[in-house]
């Protein structure tokens, strides 16, 4: 009985955390092609290469920089 209340908890975890690279890959995609440039102005004109390089982060990153998109 113990296992199946653990395996519950790990799946629950993984499940969250799916959840939470998948908000945070489809958020990179948006930011990247609409709000980077509103966030920092810096970033207007950056490559391709640029935006690939910040891209793991931006996902990671997102409820950070979601809040920095608003306030911008």
């Amino acid at each position: 009985m113990e296992e199946m209340y653990s395996m519950g908890i790990a799946e629950l975890l993984v499940a969250g955390l799916e959840i939470y690279a998948a908000l945070g890959a489809a958020f990179a995609i948006l930011f990247l092609t609409k709000g980077i440039h509103r966030v920092d102005p810096n970033a207007r004109g950056s490559t391709l290469g640029f935006h690939l390089i910040v891209l793991p982060g931006v996902a990671a990153l997102w409820p950070l920089l979601l809040g920095r998109w608003i306030r911008a």
